[in-house]
């Protein structure tokens, strides 16, 4: 692909350096910027500037945030009861997006993958464990929204060993999803599903 412009190159490179964009795709989205005013540009530029600079993890459940609790955990219409441990938060969007839900998340950061590197540690495990422990907790069900891969069977595995003993319920979501399917591309009719015929969870070894 040949450029009369260096800036225009510059621009296509860097749309293309985003996940799912190809180079046409990226040239298109750069022309279109070209015909705009600068006026809109500079507001583009800015929004996404402004986003990365302020965007922040939630304090309690891991989301993102403009604030240091985000809107879910905010509010006192959810369900606090409930507390939904998701993989990312693209999950917490879908999850949202079915309107079958009202509690809590928990947002892990991934999922326990040895092979790549990824135990416990790297995964804020501890932070819901905390979250439960303490005495002003109102979590009585954790339901645990992974998806249903061996990284996520393996992580359910370890949070259900760790929340054994422990008051609250441990359910996950009813496996409408197919087995090695991601949750986020789920459609909202099976998730929705998935979440209110959640089942408890149970160790293998019971």
């Amino acid at each position: 692909m040949n450029f009369s412009s260096k800036l225009i190159e510059q621009s296509v490179e860097a749309f293309a350096s985003l996940p799912g964009i190809g180079r046409k795709t990226a040239l298109r989205l750069t022309l279109h910027l070209v015909g705009k005013s600068p006026e809109v540009t500079e507001q583009f530029t800015e929004a996404i500037s402004k986003m990365r600079r302020s965007i922040q993890h939630c304090t309690i459940c891991h989301n993102l945030s403009d604030e240091p609790i985000c809107n879910v955990c905010a509010d006192k219409r959810r369900d606090r009861s409930l507390i939904c441990v998701v993989e990312s938060i693209r999950d917490v969007m879908a999850i949202e997006d079915t309107s079958q839900y009202r509690g809590l998340y928990h947002v892990l950061g991934g999922l326990i993958n040895p092979l790549e590197g990824i135990g416990p540690s790297e995964l804020t495990i501890d932070s819901l464990l905390h979250r439960i422990a303490v005495s002003d907790s109102e979590a009585k069900e954790v339901i645990l929204a992974i998806s249903p891969t061996i990284e996520g069977d393996t992580t359910m595995f370890y949070i259900t060993k760790k929340l054994k003993g422990s008051p609250v319920k441990v359910s996950s979501i009813a496996r409408g999803v197919s087995f090695g399917g991601e949750l986020e591309y789920a459609d909202e009719v099976t998730l929705g599903r998935s979440i209110v015929a959640r089942v408890p969870y149970k160790l293998s070894n019971e």
